[in-house]
């Protein structure tokens, strides 16, 4: 069994590290904890990791945010998966910061890049893992505030869970989304 795990985010310095770039993140954490080595590739930068027996590609597209949907359509028809073997790690704001929210599929909730990939794949049915930012930002204030850095006060929650994303991504392959989804979103 392979999968294809999409984390979203920004290219560029100005965009590490913040709260957009979760999924990116996320993926860099585990491509390190599993051994994994990114290399730049076609839409993005791609890493190979093993995990009982099963293979997870990860990808941080380079397309930016907006254009997200081009990057995993193109891999998911590479690496031939469906898009039920597809997991996309993003940010979301209607989530306390540091909560994790995994789905079986849903629509994009105003997300830029869940919307490309809706718009590519022609379906809203593909596994997504939300990792909660916050929604501390004054009215209009919302583009500042996912583009901004995490308060210090906010870096050991968001390292936690990081590191419990990945876990989730590596049960996803493991045991499926459904006991995972039971194991993950408390």
């Amino acid at each position: 069994m392979k999968y294809l795990i999409a984390g979203l985010g920004n290219i560029g310095s100005e965009y590490a590290h913040t709260r957009h770039n979760i999924g990116f993140d996320v993926l860099d954490y585990l491509a390190r904890k599993e051994g994994g080595i990114f290399r730049t590739d076609r839409h993005g930068d791609v890493a190979e990791i093993k995990h009982k027996g099963k293979t997870f590609y990860l990808l941080k597209p380079n397309t930016y945010m907006n254009l997200s949907g081009k990057a995993v359509r193109y891999w998911m028809q590479t690496l031939r998966v469906l898009p039920f073997d597809i997991l996309v790690v993003t940010d979301d704001i209607a989530l306390p910061v540091a909560k994790l929210r995994m789905r079986k599929q849903g629509s994009d909730g105003g997300h830029n890049g869940l919307k490309s990939i809706t718009e590519c794949l022609l379906t809203q049915e593909y596994p997504r893992l939300r990792v909660g930012v916050g929604s501390d930002f004054p009215k209009g204030r919302q583009a500042e505030y996912v583009l901004g850095k995490w308060k210090p006060d906010e870096e050991p929650l968001v390292q936690a869970a990081t590191e419990k994303a990945a876990e989730a991504i590596l049960s996803f392959g493991a045991i499926g989304l459904e006991r995972t989804m039971n194991v993950y979103n408390t």
